[in-house]
């Protein structure tokens, strides 16, 4: 798959999610097998007030490419100086356009992310905007629509291949759903064969065979993993395995598991050079990692001491009690 002049090299792609996916989440989900690894999304309002914080999330480690950094907003002319300072400042591969965020904070109250749904005009000149100001590819993440009485994915992703995009990736839910019930890959499959430009399809693929169930359903041309690869980078060598083989890889073992725990939480302290307030963020990570483990009875129990730790030796310690077991 190309997206403008950017080679992706497989159908696997790790998605942007808001807290989660910095650089130390998208470098070992690399590690593991995605193909493309995507930035947490980025204000185009913090970087026009120069916002410390906002543009500290725009970091790009050199291993991590190709890579996307997503933006959002909902004004024409912040996006245009985002823009221009994230081509001039920013080693990253492709910019993407948030146009599917559901959460309240980004969605009603900055009237960002999938409120700009109920918008279509304004999409297709932010999307032209960003397109005429980037030397970069732009891609664009939407949802159906902003509610099951007003889906309309398939006339906004014609806006946005018009406006000149490089490609569109479609979660199979509107707003309203957020990640309730089923995705829709029928939708999917409908926008897939209403443009020219590559689709990926985003929702429910949470190992091999869900995988190719949405690439064989949807004709699409790679599927974005968000919430399953979290606590869960093995996912995308999981999937790659199948889709080549037809076989299910074995999880990882124990070792491999505390291998990548422990590497994880180090390069988080790394980039935050600050122990206290990466393995505050860490404790998250390691409830969603316990999930890949087989079951015992103290789990459930580490689960909740997950939620306390405060130091690198408080997560080398909880790893050993599990081992003990």
């Amino acid at each position: 798959m190309k997206i403008g002049n950017v080679e992706i090299k497989g159908k696997l792609v790790q998605g942007p999610m808001a807290g989660v996916s910095n650089p130390p989440f998208r470098l070992i989900s690399k590690e593991k097998g995605a193909n493309l690894v995507c930035a947490e999304m980025v204000s185009v309002e913090g970087m026009t007030h120069n916002n410390k914080k906002t543009f500290s999330m725009l970091a790009v480690e050199k291993q991590e490419h190709p890579m996307s950094m997503q933006i959002f907003g909902n004004d024409v002319e912040s996006f245009i100086l985002a823009t221009k300072w994230i081509d001039e400042n920013v080693d990253c591969d492709i910019i993407d356009l948030n146009i599917g965020c559901p959460a309240p904070k980004v969605a009603v109250r900055s009237a960002s992310g999938s409120s700009l749904l109920k918008t279509p005009e304004l999409i297709y000149d932010i999307v032209k905007a960003v397109v005429e100001n980037t030397s970069k590819p732009v891609t664009a993440k939407i949802r159906l629509g902003w509610d099951k009485e007003s889906v309309n994915a398939v006339e906004v992703s014609k806006l946005i291949e018009k406006a000149g995009a490089s490609a569109i990736t479609v979660h199979g839910r509107t707003r309203s759903e957020f990640y309730s019930g089923h995705a829709d890959w029928e939708k999917i499959k409908e926008v897939k064969e209403a443009v020219n430009i590559p689709v990926i399809g985003n929702g429910d693929v949470i190992d091999g065979p869900s995988a190719k169930a949405m690439l064989d359903l949807t004709g699409c041309d790679a599927v974005m993993i968000s919430r399953g690869c979290q606590g869960n980078p093995w996912i995308f060598r999981e999937i790659a395995h199948y889709l080549e083989t037809g076989e299910e890889l074995a999880k990882p073992s124990f070792e491999e598991w505390k291998e990548t725990v422990l590497k994880h939480a180090k390069m988080l302290i790394d980039y935050k050079q600050d122990e206290g307030s990466a393995i505050r963020e860490f404790r998250k990570h390691l409830t969603w990692y316990f999930a890949v483990l087989p079951k015992t009875e103290i789990l459930n129990q580490l689960k909740e001491e997950a939620n306390k730790i405060n130091t690198f030796s408080d997560l080398e310690d909880i790893i050993e009690k599990y081992k003990e077991v």
